[in-house]
């Protein structure tokens, strides 16, 4: 071999050395900026109850933090059950649904005891009236049929939805927000939190905040409706 031909092929190996050094640079910078793997969310044991879903097919939350949008979560849910059995021969066992009742949606996670003793304070807050009396509600009207296209619910109700599976989540946060505006200056507000927490309307559960209760849905695979 020529010392020609040499002094090529030690260029050539020089050359091929720095380029496999720059290409393991750039890969060792991109893994750096990515965490290296793909992102996993991770879990709790708080958000365990998301996961028990025993033949469910399709995961769905819907986030009702308004009044308006809490009666539509209802009806949404009843939607989704119909055509469930409608359009793909399914049963209301191949969905997991939760409806997540937040901010002003909150009081509607809470039952007839709660309403009729504080609905006038509610109402009044919500801007949310009975639509036959003009006033605000003393029962919780979203699990009344007795109302038909007057309410978002169109006719379904919480109890409807929540014989077919229909799971509810309740913001903590919120509630104690309303127990505070119920107490007033001279209430217990604990007291009426308390109260609260204890008249929560059945399948359902007290969540930190609706809005993690809505994000770590997602993150165990539910598909979001926006309820408003």
């Amino acid at each position: 071999m020529s010392a020609e031909t040499k002094r090529t092929r030690r260029s050539l190996l020089v050359g091929l050395g720095a380029a496999a050094a720059a290409s393991a640079a750039v890969a060792g910078t991109a893994s750096a900026q990515t965490g290296g793997a793909a992102f996993r969310p991770a879990r709790h044991p708080e958000d365990s109850w998301l996961d028990t879903a025993p033949g469910a097919k399709h995961r769905i939350v819907i986030d009702a933090p308004t009044a308006h949008g809490a009666g539509e979560a209802v009806l949404f849910a009843n939607n989704l059950y119909e055509q469930t059995k409608a359009a793909y021969k399914g049963t209301e066992k191949d969905l997991a649904i939760v409806i997540v009742l937040r901010h002003f949606g909150t009081p509607f996670g809470f039952n007839d005891t709660i309403w009729s003793k504080y609905g006038k304070q509610m109402g009044t807050m919500l801007q949310f009236n009975d639509p036959k009396t003009k006033q605000p509600p003393t029962t919780n009207l979203f699990n009344s049929n007795a109302y038909g296209m007057d309410l978002p619910t169109l006719g379904n109700t919480i109890d409807q939805v929540r014989g077919l599976g229909t799971r509810f989540a309740i913001c903590d946060m919120a509630t104690h927000f309303f127990a505070m505006q119920l107490a007033g200056s001279g209430g217990n507000a604990d007291a009426i939190y308390k109260e609260l927490v204890a008249n929560i309307i059945p399948n359902a559960r007290m969540v930190s905040a609706g809005v993690v209760g809505v994000t770590r849905a997602q993150e165990y695979g539910y598909a979001l409706i926006y309820s408003v």
